[in-house]
């Protein structure tokens, strides 16, 4: 049995940013992991003969917190492809034009959806502030789309938008989660788009995670997948379904909130945790690689909302090959590792193109994950957040499902890291003075 002051189970960017804070402010600390790797939702891998990015990527200076530990380790921002060509669905037909007119086509409908972002938001790090919150929490954002009633071709194109910013389904989906957005890019859309998918990390997401790690004095234990959690007065002690048993005086749990409920804690979480956790996120799509055959134009395309690949870019183009990434909203609907699939999707959204090789990772099939990025569902904000928030005995939750600000994002996770830190860090503070004082 190891012992330590603080046990933190996950290590992706909540996980391992407490876990420096902890163990550099002199708090002995373990770091449990399921997987045989760190960075939990973000994941660079060699595939199609490159480094591709299978699971979160982008970064961005208005995000504060992973810009800060980019300029602490000296890591730059490098940008993505500037895109010349568009494709879009609309009313049943495929259109094509620069993307330069794709982004006009949105820019309207998207400031009517967004219009009220700082009014619900005006502090968007403290998105609990505002009391009228409750008045559009239970609202989706297909309704607030519908709401607007655009032309249909607008319509069309703006669910089709959101859909890919939910990596899910609109009729799910809270019109707040994506206010919130907005109101952290300063109420400005087009910010907030650039925010999402215009910097990557040079040397990509595993760079900064391991340079977090490197500068931790904590314990990391891979392979150590956690089947329960017992706390009492004493302190918590932690078991894997291997058998080994960890002991501690405080104790972090940085997973997604879809697999919570996977662990047998005791005494059980509260019922607002744990119903949050049955919900889980709306973010259940897919994010496909694929290398099709000559060097393409370089392009953006929208597809139908609910197409198996509602979204394709051209990422990396080589002499004799471009390599493409696509999202879609359900991922039961794309096989990662099916060809003739892959072509059948594109087809439907960009004409012309020959599929060479795909791949990616299922996140709603994975285990430790079940979900991609965290969207939330309605009714997440006003009813599970702050108890998603609220520390239980000796346990705290930490991870981008359950940060102020940029939600769903590595800047989320690395927040709520530091926010959990400072709590488990003023925790055992406190403990040792009353222990003091008993001992006095």
């Amino acid at each position: 049995m190891e012992t330590s002051d603080v046990i933190i189970i996950g290590a992706g960017f909540a996980g391992l940013t407490a876990a420096r804070e902890l163990s550099k402010g002199g708090h002995t600390t373990i770091l449990l992991e399921a997987r045989d790797r760190i960075a939990g939702r973000t994941h660079l891998d060699e595939r199609l003969g490159r480094n591709l990015e299978l699971g979160g990527t982008w970064v961005h200076w208005t995000q504060p917190y992973v810009w800060a530990e980019m300029g602490r380790y000296g890591i730059k921002a490098v940008p993505g492809p500037e895109f010349t060509k568009a494709y879009w669905t609309a009313g049943g037909h495929q259109h094509e034009g620069d993307a330069v007119s794709l982004l006009e086509l949105l820019d309207a409908p998207n400031r009517r959806l967004l219009a009220d972002s700082r009014r619900y938001f005006p502090m968007p790090w403290s998105p609990l502030d505002n009391p009228d919150l409750a008045d559009i929490d239970g609202l989706t954002l297909s309704e607030a789309i519908d709401r607007l009633e655009l032309p249909e071709d607008q319509r069309q194109l703006l669910r089709s938008f959101w859909t890919l910013n939910f990596n899910g389904r609109l009729d799910q989906a809270a019109y707040t989660q994506a206010l919130r957005w907005c109101a952290v890019a300063s109420g400005d859309w087009q910010l907030m788009f650039e925010a999402c998918a215009s910097f990557k990390i040079d040397g990509g997401t595993r760079r900064l995670a391991e340079a977090i790690l490197a500068d931790s004095a904590a314990q990391l234990r891979l392979n150590q997948h956690v089947a329960s959690i017992e706390q009492d007065e004493a302190g918590v002690v932690v078991t894997t379904e291997g058998g080994k048993q960890y002991t501690a005086r405080q104790l972090i749990l940085a997973l997604p909130l879809s697999v919570l409920n996977d662990l047998e804690i005791r005494p059980a979480l509260s019922p607002g945790k744990r119903q949050a956790a049955a919900k889980g996120q709306a973010g259940r799509g897919a994010k496909l690689w694929v290398k099709v055959q000559g060097r393409q134009e370089r392009f953006v395309a929208l597809g139908p909302e609910a197409g198996a690949l509602n979204f394709v870019q051209a990422e990396y183009i080589d002499r004799d090959s471009t390599t493409l990434v696509c999202f879609g909203p359900d991922a039961g609907a794309v096989d990662v590792d099916d060809i003739a699939a892959a072509q059948r999707h594109l087809d439907s959204i960009v004409p012309g193109l020959k599929v060479l090789d795909v791949t990616g990772h299922d996140w709603v099939a994975d285990e430790h994950t079940r979900s991609t990025w965290p969207m939330h569902y309605t009714g997440y904000l006003t009813q599970y957040l702050a108890e998603l928030q609220r520390p239980e005995g000796r346990i705290r939750l930490a991870g981008s499902d359950f940060a102020n600000g940029w939600g769903g994002f590595i800047d989320g996770a690395i927040e709520s890291g530091l926010d959990a830190a400072r709590e488990v860090s003023g925790a055992l503070a406190l403990e040792c003075q009353d222990t003091a004082a008993v001992s006095g």
